[in-house]
């Protein structure tokens, strides 16, 4: 496990922060899961965990990622009661995260993966305003893809509380995005239904009506999380709208197929390596 930072019973809410913080960087270049960082931040301190994931995300940015959108977490009931966490959080995307359908994904870059199935959003403009409603994510959306998230936590056997899985940016961990884009037209997709099969097997079922009830409200409620949080969503940023049913372990290498009703298939393939 990765050692804990210094930060006794008198270290100020800053230095906590830093604490944190720094036990995520090291887990994440490590390979190496970590302790809770709510012995830090406490369990209800969401601003805290925010903080400590800007500052993760901005050193990360300054080591040469770039920042291509963002992920929401904790939307199905089925995976709030996987981990007892019943509010949903939110998370950046960088570049070095982002796959195509079919491209293989070395599984040493990841500590304890697992995969979901989601619609991923394409906006073609800005969500910057207060308030942001369904009529502005239907508008502000370019098109939709079928996507399968690759989940991960640096802390060690996904013990979370919600500080735990925000300061760890949401428990992001890669993101396998389809190559057919549809548009929203006259589509609800509430009523999409969703199959993941791992190696031909079916693992995991769901429906757009389990992520907060659509995947367009998840995305709205994003909206106006992120101008509130002074991180507007930009016109050409990727939006993951949240799981559509449960998320299984991966465990090993293998191909995750991920089938959506009229919004067609991807298929994550995780091959051993680290690279």
């Amino acid at each position: 496990m990765t050692p804990l930072p210094d930060a006794d019973e008198n270290t100020g809410p800053g230095g906590r922060i830093d604490a944190a913080a720094a036990l995520l960087t090291a887990a994440a270049a490590t390979r190496t899961p970590c302790a809770p960082v709510r012995q830090y931040l406490g369990e209800g301190d969401i601003d805290a965990a925010y903080e400590v994931q800007r500052r993760v995300a901005a050193a990360r940015a300054a080591s040469g990622a770039r920042r291509v959108g963002a992920k929401i977490g904790l939307t199905a009931p089925v995976v709030q009661q996987q981990f007892g966490v019943f509010q949903p959080d939110f998370g950046v995307l960088f570049d070095d995260m982002m796959y195509a359908h079919g491209e293989p994904l070395p599984l040493g870059r990841f500590i304890q993966p697992r995969a979901e199935g989601e619609i991923a959003f394409v906006l073609g403009r800005d969500l910057d305003r207060p308030g942001a409603g369904v009529a502005d994510v239907l508008r502000a959306t370019e098109f939709v893809l079928p996507a399968v998230e690759i989940v991960d936590s640096r802390i060690t056997d996904w013990d979370l509380t919600i500080t735990d899985t925000v300061a760890d940016n949401a428990s992001s961990g890669a993101v396998v995005l389809g190559t057919t884009p549809h548009t929203l037209d006259a589509r609800d997709l509430s009523r999409v239904g969703m199959t993941l099969h791992r190696d031909g097997e079916p693992v995991s079922f769901g429906a757009g009506h389990a992520c907060l009830g659509s995947p367009v409200v998840a995305v709205a409620w994003l909206a106006r999380e992120m101008v509130r949080r002074e991180q507007p969503l930009r016109a050409g940023d990727v939006v993951m709208s949240g799981a559509l049913g449960p998320m299984v372990p991966i465990g090993g290498p293998g191909r995750f197929r991920l089938e959506l009703d009229g919004l067609g298939e991807v298929e994550a393939v995780i091959e051993e390596g680290t690279k």
